[in-house]
């Protein structure tokens, strides 16, 4: 079976440390090999997410990170506010509904730029949490989560900012502590470019205070009791914790440098994409966001006219790429292509080449 490179936003390209790591031996999990490589990634995530806190691992996706950060940090009843601009961002609010919560949702048109100042309206006396989606990749939208945050905590300062940047940590700027976050989750399968199963929950100092036992498998105060000594409360996705040890190794020493990159990436793409008449999907008071507000994840646009999802998504197939459609209401509607995962130089040219080709068969040059 020919093998299709993945210009999805997650899972993604592995990075070879990565691809190395996972095909040597297993590791049990309850040794002392296994705890250093604990407590190294724990540190390794510390510096990335930029806090002061703990960051503990959870073998699951970033969803259950999210779930596991609700349950521990508020209670059945709790007030909580979450702007709804895509699809990630309705799952906070689907995540919140479902521990008991009491959620105030901000409807917003799917790939609108939260407007800081208009969140910060919402919020009340009443209010326990603000839930924040970062890099929105159903649409392509790379929120100003710090300034929503500050302008939020200015009308309550009690309240608990939390935040997804599942999709932002390693591909955009993230220093959780520096821009006011509580706690803030991401995943394994995005920019660190590992395979599915591990996600990351950062803690700051206020979340850790207030850390409660809630569930059973996603019960993080019982995990920061075990992760503390290096082992996971239940049975760990080790191997996947060693590979990560192994691409931090090069990442971290390098990021900036890195993140410089991905942006550079994803806004060849868009300029490609609007060479062709194409419109982007993130929008800032109904017209095209500035690229400071376009997540360095993916690039996102709207189908021309007279294209359907499916045509344009088999001609990539035809050339051995696979991208992403639209969700929600914009499924049909949009289609997405990312550079999350890893690509060497030539992979990068071979892929923009191959998009060029595309629009050229479907709309003419």
């Amino acid at each position: 079976m020919r093998r299709e490179v993945l210009l999805t936003p997650g899972p993604v390209e592995l990075h070879p440390r990565a691809r190395l790591s996972l095909s040597g031996p297993q590791l049990h999990h309850r040794t002392e090999p296994a705890r250093e490589a604990f407590l190294a990634v724990r540190e390794g995530l510390r510096s990335a997410f930029g806090t002061a806190g703990e960051v503990l691992l959870l073998t699951a996706s970033g969803t259950g990170g999210m779930e596991a950060a609700v349950r521990g940090l508020f209670s059945p009843g709790d007030r909580v506010l979450v702007p709804v601009s895509g699809k990630f961002s309705e799952r906070w609010a689907e995540i919140a509904e479902a521990a008991g919560l009491l959620v105030d949702r901000i409807e917003l048109p799917w790939g609108e730029v939260l407007d800081p100042e208009a969140v910060a309206a919402r919020v009340g006396d009443g209010t326990r949490g603000l839930f924040l989606t970062h890099s929105e990749t159903s649409t392509g939208v790379l929120n100003p989560v710090a300034e929503t945050v500050r302008a939020a905590k200015a009308k309550n300062p009690d309240l608990f900012a939390v935040a997804d940047v599942v999709t932002s940590l390693f591909l955009a700027p993230v220093a959780m502590d520096a821009m006011g976050l509580d706690a803030a989750v991401a995943g394994s399968q995005k920019g660190l470019m590992l395979p599915p199963g591990l996600a990351f929950v950062a803690l700051g100092e206020r979340a850790l205070s207030a850390l409660r036992p809630a569930g059973y498998y996603l019960n993080l105060a019982r995990e920061l009791e075990s992760q503390q000594k290096g082992e996971g409360a239940y049975t760990p996705a080790i191997n996947l914790v060693l590979a990560a040890r192994e691409v931090l190794a090069v990442l971290l020493p390098v990021l900036d440098e890195h993140l410089a990159e991905k942006r550079g990436q994803n806004e060849r793409l868009y300029a490609l994409g609007e060479r062709y008449g194409l419109r982007p999907v993130p929008a800032q008071g109904g017209s095209p966001a500035p690229p400071e507000f376009r997540s360095p994840a993916t690039a996102a646009f709207y189908l021309p006219e007279g294209v359907a999802y499916r045509d344009l998504a088999g001609a990539f197939l035809r050339r051995g790429y696979r991208i992403a459609g639209g969700q929600g209401p914009l499924k049909g509607r949009i289609f997405r292509i990312s550079f999350m995962g890893y690509f060497a130089p030539e992979e990068v040219e071979r892929a923009i080449s191959a998009f060029a080709a595309v629009l050229e068969e479907l709309l003419g040059p």
